[in-house]
């Protein structure tokens, strides 16, 4: 008769066990109050900010070093260094504003809101491009002909590394033109 006592008592502390996790359990996966959860969404801004700011470090460095190797390779001259200075200065990536507040949330945006911000973000981002070609161009009429050659191929390279090579040129693939069902 002592063996049952036994077993029930390890029944109930078995089943307190369970009920004890499965409560910390709900708890962890409880909504957290809105304070914490403002905490904790500041602190993955500030950590998205901090990651941008040493991305845009690095990425500044790099673009100092190719253009100081792109200087060289096009021995600019004393009478081209106003064309150099100004296309540096109008092809360099702006700096955005830090963001003000938390990043605004587009699913609450209706279908022609979210349009309408898409339309005004390309106009903004074909208006840079158009600065920065108008730059270039400007940059580049300041050139020799020997400089243009050098100048043109680094643009090249700069093409291949985008993953644009060929660009513009023909390709043929082996076989047959391709139809459903097989080569025809």
């Amino acid at each position: 008769m002592t063996s049952i006592p036994k077993r029930a008592l390890m029944a109930a502390a078995l089943a307190a066990a369970v009920a004890g996790l499965s409560a910390t359990a709900i708890a962890q996966n409880a909504p957290a109050p809105a304070a914490t959860q403002q905490a904790q969404e500041g602190a993955k801004e500030g950590q998205r900010d901090a990651k941008r700011a040493e991305r845009m470090a690095r990425m500044q460095k790099h673009m100092a070093e190719r253009q100081a190797a792109l200087k060289a390779e096009l021995k600019i001259t004393a009478q081209q260094e106003p064309a150099w200075n100004a296309f540096v200065a109008r092809t360099a990536p702006e700096a955005r504003p830090a963001r003000q507040g938390p990043r605004e949330d587009w699913s609450k945006l209706t279908t022609p809101e979210r349009l309408d911000k898409m339309a005004a973000m390309k106009a903004e981002r074909d208006t840079r491009m158009s600065q920065r070609h108008e730059a270039i161009k400007s940059f580049y009429a300041a050139l020799d002909a020997e400089q243009k050659k050098v100048f043109d191929a680094q643009q090249m390279q700069g093409f291949q590394r985008a993953g644009m090579k060929g660009h513009g040129k023909k390709h043929h693939h082996g076989g047959g033109h391709h139809r459903m069902g097989g080569t025809v």
